[in-house]
């Protein structure tokens, strides 16, 4: 009997699982584990504890990201939490004999940057970290999650996993997208359309011709925050685009082995005839910038459109809707855009790769930020810095009035001073717009980086769309 065709998540679920028993979760092998210093600590305890070692530190890569400032590095860590947890994944990694992206690396950055940056990400993959952005990597065609603390532990000791396979989730987005429409207005509008919790208990597939035509920075985008809607992670097939992003990078295979995975990646893609357990479809065309107005990443809208009130929602989520417009301090039946802004973030795993830097480059050239704005632009690594500064993207935005940092999750998660004062509004590029997660108080409209410069430069919630964009802005 011929076999039935299978999704791409099938295919590298089958190829992966060491042992499965009815009912029970299944024993996953998982090919690289990726690190940082926030969640990591209580799992090397653990191994202490237990006189474990890490099975296959060559499978395993560490950054130091989360609690790094993004100011001076030269200057002392006065954050005495976020400096005791850059020491301890120091000497972890080295007591375990893993590799380390440490302060002083080149090739430090979020870890979620770095991993695809480097080549490390590769198609047909495992992928898990202590994080829950690590759908990032599934825009390679890579099964990439996030765990928790004690799954941390497992992986370091076994290089397996206990998981339940998860369903399918078909996210057809067809069209064309406007100039000024990009992956995190895709990913905010489906989010917008099934909730927070449209996607749970499955994997998101990305297809269709706008997702096609996406770089695989946008790529990362789109998949980055498939978790926010609820999915276990998110992926889109392998094809050229893909091929042509990893070749020649570090850990990228090489010679004959480069031509031997591109063949085994080729046939990675859902086969004809493959049914999912969900799907839905988008029109691209019809798609503009998006922003959230409210306190999860759900709550968004097109960024000519007004603030929901209580009559446009399911009754079951009034009360929802109005405790966030009150924490938010805004008025329903108003438009979002003119929306007053006190700071504006343009970075993260999200949005800190260096196509983001160039679009919001593009964007403020030739332009100032408005009076009495902060705006913080901070690269998802030193690679990508390194690279800004070769284009002169730097001066772009110190000429427009921004503060250059170095590279980290910085305002994303409100460490070490990059953070809103309570009450302030700030307009972010990152993921999650929860209370409290920019700072205690403060009020966060997700965006796209076109709409957040464009946003910086009035002083308030703008359609990128009535900016002109620079085109000279680009690489070189």
């Amino acid at each position: 009997m011929a076999e039935r065709p299978r999704t791409l998540v099938e295919k590298i679920w089958d190829a992966h699982v060491v042992s499965s028993e009815p009912g029970a979760p299944s024993i996953l092998a998982i090919d690289l584990h990726l690190v940082h210093e926030v969640t990591s600590p209580q799992a090397f305890t653990g191994l202490r504890e237990r006189g474990a070692k890490v099975r296959k530190p060559g499978q395993t890569v560490a950054t130091a990201d989360h609690s790094i400032p993004t100011t001076d590095p030269s200057l002392p860590i006065t954050d005495e939490l976020a400096r005791k947890q850059l020491v301890q994944i120091e000497e972890n990694c080295r007591e375990f004999g893993i590799p380390f992206h440490g302060k002083d690396c080149p090739t430090r950055g979020i870890v979620h940057v770095i991993g695809p940056e480097l080549g490390l990400t590769q198609p047909g993959m495992t992928i898990v970290c202590g994080d829950s952005h690590t759908a990032t990597h599934g825009a390679f065609g890579a099964l990439a999650f996030g765990i928790g603390t004690s799954e941390i532990e497992m992986v370091l000791a076994t290089q397996t996993l206990l998981q339940r396979k998860p369903k399918t989730f078909r996210v057809q987005i067809d069209g064309r997208l406007h100039p000024s429409v990009g992956a995190k207005d895709i990913i905010l509008a489906l989010i917008a359309r099934i909730g927070v919790g449209g996607g749970t208990g499955h994997v998101f597939e990305f297809t269709g011709d706008a997702i096609r035509a996406l770089s695989m920075e946008e790529r990362m985008t789109v998949c980055n925050m498939s978790i926010e809607g609820g999915a276990r992670a998110g992926l889109v097939a392998p094809d050229e685009t893909t091929f042509a992003y990893l070749k020649g990078r570090k850990f990228a295979p090489q010679g004959a082995a480069w031509d031997e995975a591109v063949a085994r990646w080729r046939k990675l893609p859902t086969e004809e005839g493959a049914t999912y357990d969900k799907s839905i479809v988008i029109d691209g065309d019809k798609l503009e910038p998006m922003v959230t107005y409210g306190t999860n990443p759900g709550m968004g809208i097109g960024v000519t459109g007004r603030i929901p009130s209580a009559a446009d929602v399911e009754p079951g989520d009034r009360e929802e809707l109005e405790r966030a417009l009150a924490y938010m301090g805004l008025e329903a039946g108003k438009s979002i855009a003119g929306q007053k802004l006190d700071v504006v973030f343009i970075g993260s795993c999200t949005n800190g790769r260096i196509e983001d830097m160039r679009a919001a480059a593009s964007v403020l050239k030739g332009h100032h930020v408005a009076p009495g704005l902060r705006v913080l632009v901070v690269p998802g690594s030193q690679q990508v810095k390194k690279q800004a500064e070769t284009e002169g993207l730097d001066s772009v935005f110190r000429a427009a009035g921004a503060e250059w940092r170095e590279s980290g999750c910085s305002m994303c998660i409100a460490m070490n001073g990059d953070q809103l004062e309570p009450g302030q509004y700030g307009i972010s590029t990152s993921n999650r717009n929860f209370q409290g997660r920019q700072g205690k108080g403060g009020r966060t409209f997700l965006a796209s980086p076109l709409t957040a410069a464009a946003s910086a430069i009035t002083g308030v919630v703008t359609d990128p769309r009535t900016v002109t964009a620079t085109p000279a802005v680009e690489a070189h």
